[in-house]
């Protein structure tokens, strides 16, 4: 007998739209009339702000004249995730924000181009570029993310063998977990991530380097590693009442939203997010959607110092969420049943600059406060993969790998290192797009050292 589907009812219905892409891609006639306003600028600006070099006059003057293929190659040779890019970059503060026509009119609207011409790519699954024949050597990827795609990408196409260790159940890294589905949705990823297995990259999933593989076995069966493994989860608030039902790491919370399937147990809630980074404003957003009654973010400093993104900032207050600057918790506070009920805060103020020229948030005595809440969800940073940096005998910094800047190496001159585990402590700014960068960089560095002296000859 067949099985019928569950109904299903409107409030699901409607949670599901809300995690629906925000922004409909541009219409032909759109893309047309705003790639014509573009002056082409011979030394672009625009070129020398994105992390990745795409050629962006070229690729917006082939939208214009009507070659979508030459368009599409043109952005994914610089950027072999450009799709999910176009939709996650903060544009405003690169491209866009470097564009000559700001001084006159707007700027051109380039993520939004971006878009059109890799939506192209991704509707008629065109297949752009192919892998160059095997050079018998080998390379493994420790980490299935921006940086680690990318490298493998270009190593394909340089004739390396490519094996991805990748611990989750799927590839895509912060794009199929970290990122909000409304932003970047699921099957944007997966494409990109078909796109560089069609090169012959292969991923194995559900793979844990250090149980499933050690770290000694991949540096004996290769001639070179990559490791791009990001970063882990939030790490622990450090207060009383942290232990009780209703507390949320925020990787997690919005993984939850992307792998679905999306449940009504934050309706009518109070949530409070403690943080105020781009991670923080899409717990927050989300908790809005999944029906949130009130949502506040809590940040021991000033709006000044929140590393949230302008524009995450502004659309987090369109969503209605509320800011509480200068608040710190103390405690999170639950009744004799061990449900939650508030959070205890204090305000601080801002003293003397620390080593990382911050001013240090200090208390304010005597001001605690409560606010009712009834789920916190924590959104301070990210723990490191310090055992598996480890494993392979690598030298770091509080988590952070060590490498020499020019050739991107570690301490142990086979293991190279990109993206996420190599920011921070002063080290680059841990952007999507820059981790891309990275990515190739190390394939083309690796390349550098693998090539045989005949080949550079």
């Amino acid at each position: 007998m067949a099985m019928v589907p569950i109904q299903e009812n409107a409030m699901t219905i409607q949670l599901r739209h809300n995690f629906m892409e925000l922004k409909a891609k541009m219409t032909k006639n759109e893309a047309i009339e705003e790639a014509n306003r573009c002056l082409y600028c011979y030394d672009a600006p625009c070129i020398k702000a994105c992390p990745t070099s795409i050629q962006i006059p070229n690729f917006i003057k082939k939208i214009a004249s009507g070659n979508m293929k030459g368009s599409a190659t043109t952005i994914l040779e610089a950027n072999p995730i450009g799709a999910s890019c176009a939709r996650v970059c903060p544009t405003e503060e690169l491209c866009e924000g470097a564009c000559v026509l700001n001084s006159s009119t707007k700027p051109i609207k380039i993520g939004e181009l971006q878009r059109y011409a890799t939506d192209w790519a991704m509707e008629t699954n065109a297949q752009l570029f192919k892998p160059s024949p095997h050079n018998g050597q080998k390379v493994a990827i420790i980490g299935a993310g921006p940086a680690g795609l990318s490298a493998a990408r270009e190593l394909s196409r340089l004739g390396y063998q490519v094996t991805i260790y990748e611990a989750e159940t799927k590839a895509g890294g912060l794009g199929s977990y970290g990122i909000v589905a409304f932003r970047l949705p699921n099957d944007v990823v997966d494409w990109e991530v078909g796109q560089i297995k069609q090169l012959g990259v292969n991923i194995q999933t559900n793979t844990t380097v250090g149980v499933d593989i050690s770290a000694a076995e991949i540096l004996a069966q290769y001639d070179s590693v990559i490791l791009a493994v990001g970063m882990g989860a939030v790490p622990n608030l450090g207060i009383d009442g942290e232990d009780l039902e209703g507390v949320h790491d925020a990787i997690e919370f919005i993984r939850k939203t992307k792998m679905g399937p999306l449940t009504n147990d934050i309706v009518g809630k109070r949530i409070a997010v403690i943080g105020a980074g781009n991670t923080a404003i899409d717990g927050a957003t989300s908790a809005v959607r999944l029906g949130a009654d009130n949502v506040q973010i809590l940040y021991r400093r000033t709006q000044k110092e929140m590393t949230a993104y302008k524009f995450e900032y502004e659309f987090a207050k369109q969503d209605g969420v509320e800011f509480k600057w200068l608040t710190a918790p103390k405690k999170i506070i639950g009744n004799k049943a061990g449900k939650m009920t508030g959070i205890e805060c204090v305000k601080m103020q801002l003293g003397e600059a620390g080593p990382d020229g911050r001013q240090r948030p200090e208390e304010v005595k005597g001001s605690n406060f409560i606010i009712e809440v009834d789920a916190v969800i924590k959104a301070i940073g990210q723990t490191r993969f310090v055992s598996l940096i480890e494993a392979f005998g690598l030298a770091h910094t509080n988590g952070v790998v060590d490498i020499d800047e020019t050739t991107m190496q570690t301490s142990n001159d086979k293991v190279f290192a990109c993206g996420d585990v190599v920011f921070g402590n002063g080290q680059g700014e841990a952007m999507v797009v820059t981790a891309v960068q990275q990515g190739k960089d190390a394939a083309y560095k690796i390349h550098e050292c693998l090539r045989k002296p005949s080949e550079i000859a």
